[in-house]
C-alpha cells in the first residue's frame, strides 16, 4: 500500500481506509473471518467529493464557459472509461484485494471495478486527509484528462447521431435499457441505440446518459464506415 500512496503522492495516517478502499465486495464475502469492509461507502463517498472537486476546477478554470460546456465537460473527466484510464496508469489492479472468481474473471482489469475503487480512494483520502489535501491529489492526477476535455470539448454524440439519422432516413434515434446491474447507489446501464427499428450498438456507463453517449458514439463509427462519410 505504501508504493500505491508514493503514486498518488500522499501519507495516510489510516492504513486501513486505503485498505477499505481497495477491497472488493467479492472478497469481504470469500473472508468473512478477516472482518474487512469492502470499499462501496468510499466509492459512494469518492464519487460525490470527486464530482464537486471537478465542478469547483471547471468553473474557476473557465469563466467563459457555458453551464452546458461545464456539464459535458465534467463527464469527460468523472467517467467510468476516464477513471479506468487514471488506474491503469497507476497500475491499481494489482493492489486490489478480490474474491477468486472476479480475479480470475479479469476483475484487476474491469474498467468498472477500476473506476470504482479510484472514487473510493478518494473517498479514503477525503476521510483521511481532509478536503486540501484530497483535492490536491485529485487535480494532480486528473489534470490532463481535464484539459484534455477542455481542449477537445465533450462531443455530444447523441445530437450528432440524431442530426445524422435525420440527414441519411429523416427519422429519429431511440435508446433502449438492455440491462441494469448493481445496487442502487452504484448501477451500472446498457443501452442500446435503436434506428429504423434495429439495435444498431450498445454503450455502457454508470448513467443512461453515459451509456447512451458510449452507444451513439459507436452507432456513429459505424454509419461513417457504411457511407464513407466524415463526421
Amino acid at each position: 500500500m505504501q508504493e500505491l500512496a508514493m503514486k498518488l503522492s500522499i501519507t495516510m495516517n489510516s492504513w486501513e481506509l486505503l485498505n477499505e478502499a481497495l477491497t472488493h465486495r467479492t472478497y469481504t464475502a470469500e473472508h468473512p473471518h478477516e472482518g474487512l469492509r469492502d470499499n462501496q461507502r468510499l466509492e459512494f463517498l469518492g464519487d460525490a467529493v470527486l464530482g464537486m472537486i471537478v465542478a469547483d476546477y471547471l468553473f474557476s478554470r473557465f469563466p467563459e464557459k457555458a453551464e452546458g460546456d461545464l456539464t459535458r465537460m465534467r463527464a469527460a473527466v468523472v467517467c467510468e472509461a476516464a477513471l479506468a484510464r487514471l488506474a491503469l496508469k497507476l497500475d491499481l489492479g494489482k493492489y486490489l484485494l478480490l474474491g477468486k472468481g472476479e480475479d480470475l474473471s479479469g476483475g484487476r482489469y474491469r474498467a468498472s471495478t477500476l473506476s470504482d475503487a479510484v472514487e473510493a480512494i478518494i473517498g479514503a483520502v477525503f476521510l483521511d486527509q481532509g478536503l486540501a489535501k484530497v483535492k490536491e491529489m485529485v487535480l494532480s492526477l486528473l489534470r490532463e484528462e481535464i484539459e484534455e476535455a477542455a481542449q477537445k470539448g465533450h462531443r455530444d454524440f447523441k445530437t450528432a447521431l440524431q442530426e445524422l439519422v435525420h440527414r441519411l432516413y429523416e427519422d429519429v434515434v431511440t435508446y433502449d435499457v438492455i440491462q441494469e446491474s448493481g445496487p442502487d447507489h452504484n448501477k451500472r446501464y446498457e443501452m442500446g441505440v435503436i434506428i429504423k427499428g434495429v439495435l444498431v450498438a450498445t454503450g455502457q456507463g454508470r448513467s443512461k446518459k453515459e451509456a447512451e453517449q458510449q452507444a451513439a458514439e459507436k452507432a456513429l463509427s459505424k454509419l461513417k464506415a457504411k457511407y464513407k462519410l466524415e463526421i
